[in-house]
């Protein structure tokens, strides 16, 4: 396709934001949520389970949780990103470690650009991102409308 429908899908001010780390990670995402703490309470926030559970504990924070990483939670994350109730992801993840649910880690990072979500995978990229005026005011979102793709390969399919 040369030029694909897009879809407008407004960001609301207050951002929701899923906060994912590999075990390796974890503490990275502990010193980096602790500096924006501050920032942080101002959002609405998911985590998967372990990652969630520390940075309640530690900080104080209000997280929707999921479930481990390994034991579904990246999907589960993934699952809200396709309905769109996720804006921001902050995943710090270990790309030098093998995971036996890299998969479902692949799958994380795939769905989240599919719907042009902001995806930060480094502190230096989450610092950015958290600090953004954009965080603040509503965005208007555009996702490419694969639907159209998917239901015009069901019409060739069928003729």
């Amino acid at each position: 396709m040369d030029s694909e429908p897009l879809i407008k899908i407004q960001f609301p001010r207050k951002k929701r934001i899923a906060l994912v780390s590999h075990d390796s990670r974890k503490k990275d995402m502990l010193d980096w949520a602790r500096y924006n703490k501050a920032l942080l309470v101002q959002r609405e926030l998911f985590a998967t389970g372990t990652t969630g559970t520390i940075l309640e504990n530690e900080l104080g924070l209000n997280i929707h949780k999921f479930k481990s990483g390994p034991l579904g939670g990246d999907q589960q994350i993934g699952a809200i990103i396709a309905d769109h109730e996720i804006d921001i992801v902050i995943f710090l993840w270990d790309p030098l470690q093998a995971h036996p649910h890299e998969p479902d880690i692949h799958a994380l990072l795939r769905i989240a650009t599919v719907y042009n979500i902001v995806l930060a995978c480094d502190r230096a990229t989450a610092d950015f991102v958290i600090s953004s005026p954009q965080m603040d005011e509503p965005y208007e979102n555009l996702v490419i409308n694969y639907e159209i793709e998917r239901l015009g390969q069901i019409d060739r399919l069928l003729s």
